[in-house]
């Protein structure tokens, strides 16, 4: 049976898309390239039983987010356990990096209540605060870990707006069991199509054909939800896309990350999260009595977490020992990779709110003849934070869009 829509990409913005098109009777096939569904949710279940761990999206952001009517309840993330930082290759308690508001999440929040005020990029606004020695370096790193690229690339009006615009609330939770059920349930009773990568897309008004592995589609209209840096790479082709469009995608790239669980031959001793200032590692956690060890790394500290991850156990070791003391002489069982920046079909973990994002991001999501589509985080870059529930929201905006047009 011919779709009606192809939505091309099962992340959660495709999967939503799909789910309100076929919950008002329109015939939707999703094609995804890899052999799962959620795109930039992963979520590790440990084979001992132990708490579940997120190599993607790790929380769900905001009392607000559709997630807590499609998962809920949800769990709120729990602050137990110690808090710590790595500086100039040093523990510290995680207090120690600023003092008297200078604090890298007190700086954030003052940035994010004070659009009006900011001006150039973040680094210049930090510049501006009198920043230096520890503080500064532990306040770019702090941007650099929650934007996934440096202070000097990220708008900091962009930044300050799409905080405030955000409307989700304050707090963060996650899915009970992991948060790709959340995916799972969206995906529920659809036409998914694992495996296809779809490699070109030729479209006139009201007339697609979809090329993949396996052959050619055909369907009235197409979803493009892949990051818009695929299509810049030629990873999916567009025939006959504006030359304004792959402007756009290209203005719209996505900052490394590189995420890893490290498995130990022994447990952690006590639960803690520790903040790297230098630049290296990221977010490392652990849990007390689990024997992994989560790595999120982003911007810079990608590379030389993915670096580690490339070579022997012990350089991981290594580079986890200032973070975990207790890690050093540990031996290493396994090692699970979520390698964003290197993933064709990503090419990066989320779109940043760089110079310009906020045009680049309205030119990329207008549709083409009432028959191209586009959806994702990325189409909302410069206006609202890059978490999932963006992409939901994008993801329901592009089929209320095909259900307009049908509706004519």
């Amino acid at each position: 049976m011919r779709a009606e829509v192809i939505v091309v990409g099962a992340g959660a913005a495709g999967l939503m898309c799909a789910r309100t098109l076929a919950d008002r009777g329109l015939r939707v096939a999703v094609l995804e390239a890899r052999q799962r569904i959620g795109g930039r949710i992963r979520t590790f279940r440990p084979g001992d039983g132990g708490p579940s761990l997120e190599l993607g999206a790790q929380v769900v952001h905001g009392s607000a987010s559709p997630v807590h009517r499609m998962a809920g309840p949800l769990d709120v993330v729990p602050r137990t356990g110690g808090a710590g930082a790595v500086s100039a290759g040093r523990a510290h308690d995680m207090a120690d990096l600023g003092g008297g508001g200078r604090a890298p999440w007190l700086l954030q929040h003052r940035l994010n209540r004070a659009p009006g005020a900011a001006g150039g990029s973040v680094a210049d606004w930090l510049t501006a605060q009198g920043l230096s020695g520890t503080e500064s370096s532990a306040a770019r790193e702090w941007f650099a870990q929650h934007w996934a690229v440096g202070p000097e690339r990220l708008d900091a009006y962009g930044v300050a707006a799409a905080h405030l615009s955000d409307g989700v609330g304050e707090g963060e939770y996650a899915v009970p069991g992991g948060f790709d059920r959340l995916p799972e349930r969206l995906a529920a009773g659809l036409d998914v199509r694992c495996g296809t990568p779809v490699r070109a897309v030729e479209w006139s008004p009201g007339r697609t054909l979809v090329r993949t592995d396996d052959g050619e589609l055909q369907a009235s209209a197409v979803v493009v939800t892949v990051p818009p840096a695929v299509v810049a790479a030629g990873g999916l082709k567009i025939a006959d896309l504006p030359a304004a469009k792959y402007q756009a995608a290209g203005r719209l790239p996505a900052g490394d990350a590189c995420c890893l669980v490290v498995t130990c031959a022994r447990p952690a001793p006590d639960s803690t999260v520790v903040f790297d200032a230098d630049g290296l590692r990221g977010f490392v956690s652990c849990r007390a009595g689990s024997p992994q060890v989560l790595v999120v790394a982003k911007a810079a500290a990608a590379a030389a977490v993915r670096k580690a991850a490339a070579g022997p156990y012990g350089e991981l070791l290594r580079l986890l020992q200032p973070a975990l003391p207790w890690t050093a002489g540990a031996r290493v069982t396994d090692v699970t990779v979520a390698d964003w920046g290197e993933s064709p079909w990503s090419l990066g973990a989320f779109t940043h709110a760089g110079p310009g994002a906020a045009a680049a991001a309205d030119t990329w999501a207008d549709p083409l003849g009432d028959t191209l589509f586009f959806a994702g985080e990325a189409t909302l870059a410069g206006h609202r934070l890059p978490w999932v529930h963006s992409a939901l929201d994008s993801g329901q905006h592009a089929a209320e869009q095909i259900l307009l047009g049908v509706r004519r």
